[in-house]
């Protein structure tokens, strides 16, 4: 992140008032709730560092955040429907009863943070590294998750319904409780994941990576279609050697 930028040299809270669009620009550690609390028009951020920054409440519906840094950030209850936050880190995010209706991650490293409560009706993360994060009692419907590493996340009650779950890696995720009826996890990986009380019925398995599946899971896969392959290893689980019919 570049220092030399003039800007970097005023007031950040200033900056905030006078300014929509800020090029990097430090505002670590800072409280910005009074700067950000009033709605108008949308924000760009570039290259700009918000690390352990105070945001709750802000107001940033339809912000841009391009290759910005949020580790330790707090959003929480703030405004950021429509946002838009594209590269860069926001490790140990706290967005905690933050509204994020129909906003967009992509490409961004989320490992850690945290989303209780958080409103996600619409909101997608793509490429996203998501690795530890909490995102089990999030409210609203329709998020969609592509090609993102949920690894150790906690997703316990997640619903994934119907969806095409393209590239997830989920392994050793908890997904108590998650719905993955009639869903198709293609390129998805299981290994290691919690999935008690996890409802597959009518989900195509064939191109997941279950790994090795315990014998105490294998109710919950009850009515999910599987492979031949993916059978054989089901079935290795109880002990049970499949052999083919010699001709």
């Amino acid at each position: 992140m570049s220092t030399q930028n003039p800007e970097t040299d005023a007031d950040a809270l200033d900056l905030l008032a006078d300014r929509r669009e800020h090029t990097g620009v430090d505002f670590s550690g800072r409280d910005l709730r009074r700067a950000l609390a009033r709605p108008g028009a949308p924000y760009t951020f570039q290259d700009c560092a918000f690390d352990g920054a105070d945001l709750r409440g802000a107001q940033l519906a339809e912000s841009v955040f391009a290759d910005c840094r949020l580790d330790r950030a707090d959003l929480g209850g703030a405004m950021l429907e429509q946002a838009r936050i594209e590269r860069g880190s926001a490790a140990f995010l706290k967005a905690g009863r933050a509204d994020l209706t129909d906003a967009l991650f992509k490409g961004t490293d989320l490992a850690n943070s945290q989303w209780n409560s958080a409103l996600l009706a619409g909101t997608h993360f793509e490429e996203c590294r998501l690795v530890g994060a909490r995102l089990s009692s999030v409210r609203g419907l329709g998020h969609t998750f592509a090609r993102c590493h949920l690894g150790l996340a906690d997703l316990a009650g997640l619903d994934f319904r119907g969806q095409t779950l393209d590239g997830l890696n989920f392994t050793e995720a908890d997904l108590t409780g998650c719905d993955f009826r009639d869903a198709i996890p293609d390129g998805c990986r299981f290994a290691g994941a919690e999935l008690r009380s996890a409802r597959f019925a009518g989900a195509d398995l064939r191109g997941a990576d279950l790994g090795e599946v315990a014998i105490t899971d294998l109710p919950v896969l009850r009515g999910a279609v599987v492979s031949e392959r993916q059978a054989a290893a089901l079935i290795a689980a109880f002990g049970i050697q499949v052999v083919p019919i010699s001709g």
